[in-house]
């Protein structure tokens, strides 16, 4: 039996073992945009840490930033001449509200069917676990037959402020061949697959001002302008009926879709789209598929509204402050400067003058695009074939990951975004999951992409 296979066989007689491992560092809430939580985050660092030093890492450290601290372990055992890949991933996880739609605790992890649920099961505790479960498998039967480092940050959620300071002070530390990111997933659980584009992202916080404090709407409704009001029309001139982004210049960069990426893209019937939402019909720009529209388009969406009285019953008060969190996901190759001095042009030009505003830059990343033939790929490609017996298809992915155009531009290093996540693990929403079968063979094609990247 050769050492892949010891590996593979050693993993399957201990999956009880790696879900109990996953269910442990699931039941830490560590949330990275809640200040309340700044404990939980700790000791979800300190978790991955001691998992790090059990698994025969060194230069094991719980770095800290101005932020959440980033954990970083290598192993750098392996032959001369092999590579070095640097293992991104994050530990940090959304805020699970609203509580009332779980079926479940959001961090008590209970399994129902085949599937996992918790906050943080796919996005991103149950991809780090299943990694670090093919370097266990590796270490327990042989010898890993590649170097690694490992960058783990508590910040992902909340767009990776700190993450460039970071790299930018421990760079030689970071010298890899290939970025591993495992923050990623695959098309269905019989469908393998490999992303080679992420959409980046713009995030603004509007705030608007009109009178000093909030007026009775009776008394000087009709004289005095209503911020709210205001806010709801700036917003709509910000797109059309159709979802096309009407902000000037708003599309000068974005990079066509191929005829090739088009026929390539797999694009699943609407009826699937409407079972996973629950939504009446589909939206979106004309001559676009589905598909299309959530992964190489450019978006604007409002993702959250604030202003005047939002309790039980009614209260005639004409509010003094509006505000809106105003996300644009982006696509190659615009760039989020750019993309802020059109909003900030609009809303100079468009803002009537009975209130004030203010325009606040929350986090943003640029789009990226991977090479679909380099050797980082060829290796994960024969991983997958040699797990799920057929290769991979390559997939854009609608989400953002900041990191990796952070590491292209600071390191010089491709990422190879590699995921077993599903598209309907219920990501950033009410009762996540992990689909178990899929972690257990994101768990061995892992250990083939250790075997695989080392050859090649």
């Amino acid at each position: 039996m050769s050492e892949r296979e010891s590996a593979i066989e050693w993993s399957r007689t201990h999956q009880d073992a790696a879900l109990d491992d996953l269910k442990a560092i699931l039941r830490i809430p560590s949330i990275s945009t809640l200040p309340e939580y700044s404990p939980e985050i700790e000791r979800a660092a300190k978790w991955f840490s001691d998992t790090l030093r059990n698994l025969g890492c060194e230069s094991v450290e719980t770095i800290q930033t101005d932020g959440h601290p980033v954990v970083y372990a290598e192993w750098l055992k392996a032959d001369p001449g092999c590579p070095t890949i640097l293992v991104y991933g994050h530990y940090d996880v959304q805020p699970p509200e609203p509580l009332e739609e779980w079926e479940s605790e959001p961090f008590d992890p209970q399994i129902r069917g085949e599937n996992l649920y918790a906050r943080g099961a796919s996005d991103m505790k149950g991809q780090i676990v299943a990694f670090l479960k093919a370097v266990e498998a590796i270490q327990s039967t042989s010898q890993l037959p590649v170097n690694l480092k490992f960058m783990l940050e508590g910040e992902e959620e909340v767009g990776s402020p700190n993450l460039t300071g970071y790299i930018r002070k421990y760079k030689e530390n970071l010298t890899s061949t290939v970025c591993l990111n495992c923050d990623s997933g695959i098309m269905d659980p019989d469908m393998p697959s490999l992303t080679y584009t992420l959409r980046g992202l713009a995030y603004f916080e509007l705030r608007l001002q009109g009178a000093k404090s909030d007026l009775h709407s009776g008394l000087f409704g009709g004289a005095i302008d209503n911020p709210a009001n205001v806010l709801c029309d700036l917003i709509a001139g910000m797109r059309d009926k159709h979802g096309r982004v009407t902000l000037p210049g708003f599309y000068d960069d974005v990079r066509p879709l191929t005829d090739e990426e088009r026929q390539e893209m797999v694009t699943k019937p609407d009826s699937w789209w409407l079972e996973q939402t629950g939504v009446p019909v589909l939206f979106g720009e004309d001559d676009y598929t589905a598909a299309e529209r959530a992964t190489a388009r450019p978006t604007l969406d409002v993702n959250g509204l604030l202003s005047g009285f939002t309790g039980e019953g009614s209260k005639t008060v004409l509010p003094a402050k509006a505000m809106a969190k105003l996300s644009m996901r982006l696509v190659p190759d615009q760039d989020p400067a750019k993309i802020k001095k059109a909003v900030d042009d609009y809303l100079s030009k468009n803002a009537p003058p009975t209130v004030s505003w203010e325009l606040e830059d929350l986090s943003s990343c640029h789009p990226s695009i991977s090479e679909r033939d380099s050797a980082s790929v060829r290796a994960a490609t024969r991983a997958f074939e040699a797990v799920w017996g057929k290769k991979p298809v390559f997939q854009r992915q609608g989400g953002s990951v900041p990191v990796v155009g952070i590491i292209q531009e600071l390191l010089g290093v491709e990422s190879l975004i590699m995921g077993f996540g599903l598209p309907d693990d219920n990501l950033h929403a009410p009762n996540e999951k992990q689909h178990i079968p899929t972690f257990y063979r994101g768990i061995e094609t892992y250990i083939h992409y250790l075997f695989e990247a080392a050859e090649e």
